[in-house]
């Protein structure tokens, strides 16, 4: 979710005619730009390639500028793709992604206003003293207002985008298409399954019901914990696409940076010892590691936690892997370090011994830092950077080309998430010592 009050205004394409229309009009676009600038190449003497045409700078702002506009299924493959296949993808298509994951519009008050009346009824104005027209916070699926309620009490609505839910299918099978067509996406990787898995995730995103239901699991699992604060659905004025919740006064995590070292050492483990629990003990987790997902109150001194669309159960199968994967590597067991990443599905299973060497050295790299004896500095070592270059030289072996399943890709991006919020904080942080308890 984008934490952002001043994004610009442009009503979200409701209905799947309006949106297919929308998609129809881009399609028209980029045809005309390629038609264009074919032949200019032309009268130049050139014979450009179908690629060099459609990924001029007039064509890569057109599609990412219409995908932002439609938000929803269209934003969604885009910033699934980017951070799930990003290490894979052209520097083009990688470059429109990741435009694409920080653009965002917020609906204009008229279309607010008749949300607000398609989610609550014409009537809504008597559940709220006050609502916020500009949002706090705007993301794909919908967007964030802050409201009173006739008491007096803060809440924070989140609003479903019109349209969005019904038109997901469409929005993907359209927005794939052009993915598709453009030429950028590796032949080598089959891009169903992650079709399919956006469409599910899309579809859960969308299930408010779903999400509020979440909200309620991590209050009761965190509930007790003085680090935590999480909001509580406020069931009275939560609807299938509007989800209300107790608003939390707090500030971006991100601030935390200029804290005292020990105040943000603590933040920072105290968001890993909540990963390692998400994973082996409550075995169910919230998956999207976005920044503002996670706030800071500088008064309670308590992480605030928001935003549990994306939450997922983990299978026992996936977590019993992990924790072997973990024994292993600790205890520097190379055969089964191969034998668990197969079975989590990071590695294909018919590699021959090069290929096995290669991915254990890299795998090497990260469990080097767990068996370490001091407290890990995210901000004061090159170990993003090593691990970075390593995999670039693995992605460069086509034989290793390989995408894993949703569920380790779920778990990879919160780890990797998490890693770069340690990072931006400048934290030391024991993690051999927080490994070491669930393992």
């Amino acid at each position: 979710m984008t934490d952002h009050p001043d994004l610009p205004m442009r009503a979200v394409p409701s209905g799947r005619f309006a949106r297919a229309q929308h998609m129809g009009g881009l399609a028209t676009g980029l045809m005309g730009g390629i038609a264009l600038s074919g032949a200019q190449a032309l009268l130049k003497g050139q014979r450009p390639r179908l690629q060099d045409l459609v990924m001029t700078p007039a064509n890569i702002s057109r599609l990412t500028g219409r995908l932002s506009e439609m938000r929803g299924a269209a934003m969604k493959l885009g910033q699934l793709l980017s951070m799930e296949a990003g290490g894979f993808l052209s520097p083009e298509l990688e470059g429109i992604l990741s435009r694409l994951r920080a653009s965002a519009h917020v609906m204009p008050p008229a279309q607010l206003k008749q949300v607000l009346s398609d989610s609550y009824g014409t009537d809504f104005r008597t559940l709220f003293r006050s609502f916020d027209t500009r949002p706090l916070a705007a993301a794909s699926i919908g967007q964030v207002h802050r409201a009173l309620t006739p008491d007096g009490r803060a809440l924070a609505v989140k609003l479903q985008y019109p349209g969005v839910r019904d038109a997901i299918d469409s929005d993907l099978d359209n927005a794939a298409a052009l993915i598709r067509w453009s030429g950028l996406w590796p032949r080598e990787l089959d891009i169903a399954p992650l079709l399919a898995e956006a469409r599910r995730q899309l579809h859960e995103e969308a299930d408010y019901d779903r999400e509020g239901a979440a909200l309620d699991r991590f209050g009761a699992l965190l509930g007790d914990d003085p680090r935590f604060a999480i909001p509580c659905r406020d069931a009275e004025r939560s609807r299938p696409t509007a989800l209300a919740m107790s608003f939390a006064p707090a500030e971006p995590i991100e601030r935390l940076a200029d804290a005292p070292p020990a105040i943000r050492d603590a933040a920072v483990s105290a968001l890993i010892e909540l990963c390692l629990n998400e994973l082996f003990t409550f075995r169910v987790m919230q998956t999207d590691p976005n920044f503002a997902n996670y706030r800071w109150n500088p008064e309670t001194g308590k992480i605030v936690l928001l935003d549990f669309g994306a939450t997922r159960e983990i299978s026992h199968e996936v977590s019993v892997a992990y924790r072997d994967l973990l024994r292993a590597g600790l205890a520097g067991d190379q055969p089964e370090v191969l034998a668990a990443l197969t079975r989590i599905g990071f590695i294909k299973p018919d590699l021959n011994a090069r290929h096995h060497a290669a991915i254990l050295d890299m795998a090497e790299m990260g469990f080097a830092v767990l068996r370490g004896p001091e407290p890990f500095d995210f901000r004061g070592n090159d170990f993003a950077d090593r691990l970075r270059a390593r995999g670039m030289d693995i992605g460069g072996e086509r034989e290793l080309w390989h995408l894993p399943p949703a569920e380790t890709l779920f778990l990879q991006r919160k780890i990797g998430g998490l890693y770069l919020l340690a990072t931006r904080l400048g934290a030391r942080v024991d993690v051999a010592a927080l490994v070491r308890r669930f393992t």
